[in-house]
């Protein structure tokens, strides 16, 4: 059985049929019914250091619950996620602490998949790492060359970058979230580089790093002198694992633009009949001591680290509920001992004997509306916080549905 499916299987028939689900598609930037009879999700993963932080935790446990409303429902959802394990960041990084790239990639990579499934996340259908597909990538980019929608920029040393031609998608950020935008900014703001001499546009994106002629890839080289681009390494993997129809893309905010787009455009460009995406979804930033968590300025929060101070994997996941996936939050101690007081308040709960009465009925129906409700985990906390404040009826339908929806087991 596949390990999705595996998931899909548990307390479906204690939730009966669930309320349709509406999401809010960053792109379009409204709440629209998300009628998807064979549901695709791709999420944009790590660069494999200083993993995991609660900033990826967040985006992630917003997959998570999308995941999971759509299993209860009966769907069997497909879902991809990448690893970019061959990237500048994680060069740099190997470099300054002496250790090799690859066992650095590899051993956050492990921490990771840990975390993530400490946190009770349902894992990808398929986890693509960037040093598996080189070859296609190659080969996809050798393509538009052939096509002359592509041009190449020097670099100074003999190598020269690969740009995708703008003018060969006519439909690029014409979604209205981007309409007062200023686009060039946001683009530099995010590694962008609008002000190279010689682009034919400054939106122009690069598909490839340090090509020396027709060397794509040069033995010998330095890590870092050569790599593919990062968007067309997420619309590749997209395309491969979910084919045509991508019925959600997700990530967090920052990736709205220019990844997000620029991953978009090449789905629209680069292979054959074009790809589409139905909604985009982002979850808000998270922050640490006054600043957005980030691995420049090193105010991080790990998931590790808070599970070895002593705090439940449960709890922690709880923690990160309590705030809507689209809403940008700073972490503070305070979170955690609310979010572990909670836990040990609905565990207490949920050893209520009591077999009459349908308290816990009409509280699972509740949950799942908040949750059909754009995600609204907060709301759906909430529902079960009134429940265990004063728990009627039989608890199981709570207890199945808090796990099935939340991820969060009352048993334990």
């Amino acid at each position: 059985m596949d390990r999705m499916e595996t998931w899909a299987c548990q307390d479906l028939e204690q939730l009966g049929e669930l309320p349709p689900l509406r999401l809010f598609d960053s792109a379009q930037q409204t709440v629209r019914e998300v009628d998807a009879a064979h549901p695709t999700l791709y999420t944009c993963g790590i660069t494999p250091y200083d993993a995991t932080h609660l900033g990826h935790a967040f985006t992630y446990l917003m997959a998570d619950t999308l995941l999971r409303y759509w299993l209860a429902a009966g769907k069997a959802p497909v879902y991809a996620q990448n690893v970019t394990d061959i990237d500048d960041p994680l060069f740099e990084r190997a470099a300054a602490t002496g250790v090799d790239w690859r066992q650095l990639a590899d051993s956050q990579i492990a921490l990771f998949r840990s975390d993530m499934a400490a946190l009770g996340v349902v894992p990808p259908s398929r986890w693509i790492a960037v040093s598996e597909i080189l070859d296609p990538l190659e080969e996809t980019v050798r393509a538009l060359e052939a096509r002359h929608i592509t041009y190449r920029l020097p670099n100074g040393d003999g190598s020269e970058d690969i740009y995708l031609d703008l003018t060969a998608d006519p439909n690029f950020a014409q979604a209205p979230v981007f309409a007062q935008s200023n686009l060039a900014a946001l683009f530099d703001e995010h590694g962008g580089d609008s002000t190279r001499p010689g682009k034919h546009h400054p939106l122009d994106q690069q598909l490839w790093k340090g090509v020396r002629g027709d060397n794509f890839r040069p033995d010998g080289g330095a890590p870092g002198a050569w790599r593919p681009g990062w968007h067309i390494e997420c619309a590749y993997i997209a395309r491969r694992v979910l084919g045509r129809d991508i019925a959600v893309q997700a990530g967090g905010r920052d990736l709205l633009f220019p990844h997000h787009e620029m991953s978009e455009s090449l789905l629209r460009t680069a292979f054959g009949a074009p790809a589409t995406v139905t909604f985009h979804m982002h979850a808000g930033m998270v922050a640490y001591r006054g600043e957005k968590m980030s691995k420049s300025l090193g105010n991080l929060v790990r998931v590790s680290e808070l599970m070895k101070a002593g705090h439940d994997a449960q709890a922690v996941r709880l923690m990160i509920l309590a705030h809507h996936y689209r809403d940008d939050w700073e972490y503070t101690d305070e979170d955690m001992r609310r979010a572990e007081q909670r836990l040990a308040a609905w565990r207490h709960a949920a050893g209520h004997d009591a077999s009459t009465g349908d308290g816990g009925s009409i509280s699972a129906r509740s949950v799942a509306a908040a949750i059909a409700a754009d995600l609204d985990t907060p709301r759906a906390l909430a529902v079960v916080d009134r429940w265990a404040a004063a728990p009627s009826g039989y608890p199981m339908p709570v207890v199945l549905t808090v796990r099935a929806l939340l991820g969060i087991d009352l048993l334990r």
